[in-house]
């Protein structure tokens, strides 16, 4: 049994490419303001430094009406470094936007997200955005689209994937590249008429897979995920368990409040059926990954394990002459709670106690990602000092080699070579 008032979907894209500026007009053509309400751009990039750097960080949950149906929305990163916020919320989702510059088509930090929602048989609708570019190559454009999903194996189906041509800021969507657009409606009823509608169980136990974590200092951990199947409701008796843990004992907890997404604000509910994205509160060590079940029927969710870390840093109190002259939180325990604070809601972060109580290792995604968390805790009132990143290192047949290292050994070189953008000269040489 389907629920045919719900669509989950989740846009990737390369940073830059407009997929925030797109969901600024889904909001506002979807009839999520008042009339006459004030709105800013970007409105999905709440964080200071988001709307400064003009990148999405973190994945955020919205949704929209569309006629008489519910749409979900997914807006993700699209920096390499904060690439674990994005593998996490396809398990939400029953179908993803693929949004592709029309100047600068398809980008590397693309082409892995896209994979993986391939793999898991998601269908794509392919969004061509920023048509309006003066130096736009539309046509170009959607041939390297179908030439990545060549290279990426995708089904027939996949690869029949609807092309829309949008202008974000513009807020038109058109179905021929030759047609300009009046509004969204092309690609609201693409995604009605295309994507998938939840399966919708209602009868059987419940079960939710964790897919974000969101944190507040009042409540805690807040579990973000698409309920399975089942139906769960306030201050029910829950159990979680993890696929990668099956000798552990469940743990048993109450969901003690229920919300569901609506714009751009979470509404509390007190009940919820498979299908709906949910975000719950009442479970102190939830993780992402973990399974949230009913005590009668503990059943956990394969999920694969979040990448580790590649960079690391070291963090520790600022002993220079100038200390004390800037922050606030100077000491070895603020700094140390704060640190362990941020692993609550980033579980891509890894903090590590060292032989000084006045330092501490931090590893991250990326140089972007940790870049961001020192400037978070500055901007705060932190006081601290760090050190030049060091990148991990792992074994691969008695070899010692850096993460980055492997994930170039492991790029698909076919990719690298049959890609339109290299010469003719170049693939030759790659090939010799």
């Amino acid at each position: 049994m389907q629920d045919t008032k719900l669509r989950n979907v989740a846009i990737i894209a390369h940073v830059d490419h407009g997929k925030t500026t797109l969901v600024d007009e889904m909001l506002k053509q979807g009839g999520i303001y008042r009339e006459n309400q004030a709105t800013v751009e970007r409105v999905m990039d709440s964080n200071d430094l988001e709307r400064e750097r003009g990148i999405t960080i973190l994945a955020k949950n919205t949704a929209v009406h569309y006629k008489d149906v519910k749409i979900n929305i997914v807006d993700t990163p699209g920096h390499a470094d904060f690439g674990g916020e994005v593998e996490r919320i396809l398990k939400m989702v029953n179908g993803v936007i693929l949004l592709v510059d029309a100047a600068e088509g398809p980008m590397p930090q693309t082409r892995f997200v896209l994979s993986k929602a391939l793999e898991l048989g998601h269908k794509v609708i392919v969004v061509v955005n920023k048509v309006d570019r003066p130096d736009q190559r539309i046509h170009e454009v959607m041939d390297e689209v179908l030439e990545l999903l060549l290279d990426l194996n995708a089904t027939d189906e996949q690869f029949e994937s609807p092309t829309l041509f949008c202008s974000g800021r513009q807020g038109t969507a058109s179905y021929s590249p030759d047609v300009p657009g009046t509004d969204l409606v092309p690609l609201f009823e693409t995604i009605l008429n295309y994507i998938p509608a939840p399966e919708a169980d209602t009868e059987a136990p419940f079960q939710m897979l964790v897919s974000s974590i969101d944190y507040n200092e009042f409540v805690g951990r807040i579990a973000i995920g698409r309920i399975e199947r089942g139906t769960v409701k306030q201050n029910q008796e829950i159990a979680v368990c993890n696929f990668h843990q099956p000798d552990a004992a469940p743990q048993k907890a109450k969901a003690t409040a229920l919300y569901q997404f609506d714009g751009l604000g979470r509404v509390p509910v007190t009940e919820a059926t498979a299908g709906n994205i949910i975000a719950m509160s009442g479970i102190g060590e939830i993780t992402i990954g973990d399974t949230i079940c009913a005590p009668d029927a503990v059943e956990p969710i394969e999920f694969v394990k979040i990448s580790a870390p590649t960079i690391e840093m070291t963090f520790s109190v600022n002993d220079s002459p100038f200390a004390g002259k800037e922050g606030k939180f100077v000491t070895s325990r603020q700094i140390r709670e704060r640190l362990f604070r941020e692993t609550m809601k980033d579980v891509s972060l890894r903090v590590t106690e060292t032989d000084s109580t006045d330092a501490f290792n931090v590893a991250g995604r990326g140089e972007m990602s940790l870049s961001i968390l020192i400037e978070t805790m500055r901007r705060e009132g932190y006081e601290f000092q760090v050190s030049p990143p060091r990148v991990l290192y792992q074994e691969i047949d008695g070899k010692c080699a850096s993460r980055w290292s492997v994930w170039w050994w492991t790029y698909p070189a076919t990719a690298w070579a049959r890609s339109s953008r290299r010469s003719a000269p170049a693939r030759a040489t790659f090939w010799r």
